[in-house]
C-alpha cells in the first residue's frame, strides 16, 4: 500500500498513484456492501489505526520505542467525557470536547517529551519511563470509585470507567444532528486520510529528512547542527497527539472509556500492530492494524486469551523470520518474483548471434 514509504518522494506515476488510492477507495465503498453492526466494527479498527500510525512515525521514523500510546488514548477520552458530560450534548460541547481532549494529550506529551529528551533519557529507558507513566495512569484511574472523585457532574467511577457521553453532532435547525453510523465510519475515514497525507509530507519534508539522519547516526547528525532534542521531542508530540485522537474518537464511538485502555495488555499491542505491518510503513500500519485489531475482535468472542495468542505468536514469528514486518516483507518478495519473472532467459550455447563468415 505504502510504496512511498520505502522510497524517496518523486514524481508520482500511475502505478503508485493506483497502489495508494486502492485500500482507501476500498475502504470507502465496504460499508455500501455492510450492515450496521460491520460497518460500526470497522469504525472500531480504523481508531486504532491512529494511535499506530502515531507510534510509526516516533519508532520506525524517529527511532524512539514507546510504550506510552495508551497513556495519551485514555488521557483524551477521559477529557472528552468530562467535558460533554458537563457541557450536554450540543454540538459545539461535543466537537469543543473532542478538541479540548486534542490538546490535553498533546500538552502532557510535550512535557512528558521535554522531560526525556532534555533530560538526555535515551534509548530502553525511553520505553521503560513511557511504559511507567501508563500503569501508574492506569493504576490511578482505577483507584477513582468513590463520589469524591468527580470533576463536576463527570463522574470518574474507578474500574468501572465513565460512560454515557454523547457523540458528535452537526448543527441542524432544531435538534442537532448526531454522527453515528456510516457517518461516525466517513468522518473517521476522512480523519484518517488526513493524519496520513500530513504524516507523509512531514516525513518528506526537510524535518523528516533530519529525522531520519537522527534514527540512523544521532552522532553523525549532531555533528552536522541538527537539534536532536528538539526533532526527537517534536516527532513525539505528534505521535502522542495522534494517539490522544485516536482516544478521543474511542469514547466517541463507544460512549465509555475505562482505565483497562491503558493497561499493560493495552499498552503492548501497538508496539505489536506496527511491527507486524513495519514500522516504517505508514500506510501498511493503517492497513495491518486495521486486519489485526479485526482478527482480535473476533476471536474475543470466543475468549480473550485466544486474541492474546494469536497476536503473541505473529510478534514471534515477525522477530524470527520478518523484522521489517510482514507487510513490507511481502512487497519485497513480491518485486523480487516480478523482477525474475520479466527477466529475459539466457541464450543457449550456440544458439547466440556470432561473427558471420
Amino acid at each position: 500500500m505504502d510504496r512511498l514509504s520505502f522510497a524517496p518522494a518523486g514524481r508520482p506515476n500511475a502505478r503508485r498513484i493506483l497502489l495508494l488510492a486502492a485500500p482507501w477507495v476500498l475502504a470507502f465503498l465496504l460499508p455500501l456492501a455492510a450492515d450496521d453492526v460491520t460497518t460500526g466494527n470497522l469504525a472500531y479498527c480504523l481508531v486504532w489505526a491512529f494511535t499506530a500510525l502515531g507510534l510509526a512515525l516516533m519508532w520506525g521514523h524517529g527511532g524512539i520505542l514507546s510504550f506510552g500510546q495508551t497513556a495519551f488514548f485514555g488521557i483524551s477520552g477521559y477529557t472528552y467525557g468530562i467535558v460533554t458530560l458537563n457541557y450536554g450534548e450540543a454540538w459545539t460541547s461535543s466537537w469543543g470536547g473532542l478538541l479540548v481532549g486534542l490538546a490535553a494529550s498533546i500538552v502532557v506529551a510535550f512535557l512528558l517529551g521535554y522531560m526525556i529528551f532534555y533530560g538526555k533519557i535515551r534509548g530502553v529507558f525511553i520505553g521503560i519511563l513511557t511504559l511507567s507513566v501508563t500503569l501508574v495512569l492506569e493504576t490511578f484511574m482505577a483507584q477513582t470509585a468513590g463520589p469524591q472523585w468527580a470533576v463536576g457532574e463527570a463522574r470518574l467511577n474507578g474500574f468501572n470507567g465513565m460512560s454515557g457521553m454523547p457523540p458528535l453532532a452537526v448543527p441542524w435547525p432544531g435538534d442537532p444532528i448526531f454522527i453515528e453510523g456510516n457517518a461516525f465510519y466517513y468522518l473517521v475515514l476522512a480523519m484518517l486520510a488526513i493524519a496520513y497525507v500530513l504524516s507523509r509530507r512531514m516525513l518528506h519534508s526537510p524535518f523528516g529528512l533530519s529525522l531520519a539522519a537522527i534514527r540512523e547516526n544521532p552522532q553523525r547528525a549532531e555533528m552536522l547542527g541538527i537539534d536532536i532534542r528538539k526533532h526527537q521531542m517534536l516527532v513525539f508530540v505528534a505521535g502522542c497527539g495522534l494517539a490522544g485522537l485516536s482516544g478521543a474518537l474511542y469514547t466517541i464511538w463507544g460512549s465509555y472509556i475505562t482505565p483497562s485502555s491503558m493497561g499493560l495488555t493495552a499498552a503492548a499491542m501497538p508496539v505489536i500492530w506496527v511491527a507486524t505491518a513495519g514500522r516504517k510503513s505508514l500506510g501498511g500500519v493503517i492497513v495491518g492494524t486495521a486486519i489485526l485489531v479485526w482478527l482480535s475482535q473476533s476471536l474475543a468472542i470466543y475468549g480473550s486469551q485466544y486474541a492474546l495468542i494469536l497476536m503473541g505468536a505473529i510478534l514471534l514469528f515477525v522477530v524470527l523470520a520478518a523484522p521489517e514486518g510482514l507487510l513490507p516483507g511481502v512487497l519485497k518478495h513480491a518485486r523480487r518474483l516480478g523482477a525474475l519473472a520479466g527477466r529475459k532467459p539466457a541464450p543457449a550455447p550456440g544458439t547466440g548471434q556470432g561473427r558471420q563468415s
